[in-house]
């Protein structure tokens, strides 16, 4: 499992790296102006395609849309120009591309050098001959159930996102359509298990990371993050794990609903819905009379907004879980951890579960040479 996780942020390593690169096509179409500016002159619009009228009301007209009636069931067919769509792809190929890359990248980057800087947090008072049960095996199950799926579903994400850029020029039009259709019928129904997953944690795990004043002082003391001798008391979870719970739910809803919204086009009213709602408590104007196209419009960038964050913060767990703390990860492999290690990071919570201290494997008494 750990060799998934590191090839899946090895993976967003490359794609940012490849993206990024000064002569690469996404790199420069981002940076370039996609329409060649030119003034009118003497009246006249470029290419003379309108005469010597520039008619700005007339497309000024256009832009703004206007529905007509049709005989068939599509309704949608009504609409013959939806100018947003200009400026949804312009958003989506352009700046969420771009900004998209620099997080992706700047989070690694960030990560690396705290590891540069603090090293490895090892267990001070060094391995013990005994283990406590960290989580049993609904648990492993409930958070391997989303981490999995949400791994499946990062990568297939940023395919769709940078796939053409990254991945077709390497491996050809023919193998980039059949990785690209099997990765969007895995993130099609892999979302289910990520949304089941998520009510899983959710339902376990919600009673423990309520806030509570031992993350005061643990949030003080930065964790004991940045110093091998801070060793703050926590319950179950620390504040850190807290706030990434939090994240993980909220922004796992987020996604799930728009996800939801994509799987289900046209049938959905959320943003209609949360802008008037966001309009009658804060004041603001927000368009609320939306088509079911701008609906969708708005589902895809919002979606691809909350992966980029959600991979953003998910590299922090992953370091954390791997190399960033040692014996970290035999809290969701083995379910037993050093009890040493849990004494230094949760304190508070060894002392409510002695009744599941055990010998560790292999630490009993030496066998006695017969006589």
């Amino acid at each position: 499992m750990r060799t998934i996780l590191s090839a899946f942020v090895l993976l967003c390593l490359l794609l940012t790296c490849v993206v990024l690169l000064p002569g690469h096509s996404l790199a420069q179409s981002l940076r370039q102006d996609p329409v060649d500016q030119q003034n009118p002159v003497g009246g006249a619009v470029p290419g003379d395609t309108l005469g010597v009228n520039s008619q700005s009301d007339y497309w000024r007209a256009v832009r703004e849309g206007v529905n007509g009636n049709v005989s068939i069931p599509d309704k949608k067919a009504g609409t013959l120009i939806q100018s947003e769509g200009e400026a949804w792809r312009s958003l989506r190929n352009g700046p969420l591309s771009l900004y998209a890359s620099w997080a992706l990248l700047g989070t690694i980057v960030i990560l690396g050098l705290f590891y540069a800087i603090r090293g490895r947090i090892r267990i001070e008072a060094g391995p013990s001959d005994k283990t406590i049960t960290r989580f049993r095996e609904v648990e492993r199950l409930g958070h391997w159930m989303l981490a999995v799926s949400f791994v499946i579903l990062g990568l297939t994400g940023l395919n769709i996102l940078y796939g053409r850029y990254v991945l077709k020029p390497l491996i050809g039009d023919g193998a980039f359509g059949f990785i690209t259709q099997i990765g969007k019928y895995l993130h099609n129904y892999l979302a289910f298990a990520f949304m089941a997953g998520l009510v899983m944690i959710l339902v376990m795990w919600v009673k423990h990371n309520l806030p509570d004043r031992t993350d005061i002082k643990w949030l003080l003391q930065g964790g004991g993050m940045f110093s091998s001798k801070l060793h703050p008391p926590a319950k179950k979870f620390n504040a850190g794990q807290k706030i990434l719970f939090w994240l993980v739910i909220v922004g796992g809803v987020s996604l799930s609903i728009s996800g939801w919204a994509l799987m289900f086009p046209f049938t959905t009213h959320f943003f209609a819905g949360t802008f008037g709602k966001i309009n009658m408590i804060l004041g603001t104007e927000l368009p609320t009379a939306l088509t079911v196209l701008q609906e969708q419009q708005l589902n895809s960038l919002w979606h691809s907004i909350m992966a980029v964050f959600m991979i953003c913060v998910i590299f922090g767990h992953i370091y954390i879980g791997s190399i960033g703390m040692e014996r970290a990860f035999d809290a969701m492999g083995s379910g037993e951890v050093d009890l040493n290690w849990a004494k230094e990071h949760h304190a508070l919570w060894v002392e409510e579960n002695q009744d599941d201290i055990h010998d560790a494997p292999g630490s009993g008494p030496a066998p006695q040479p017969a006589e």
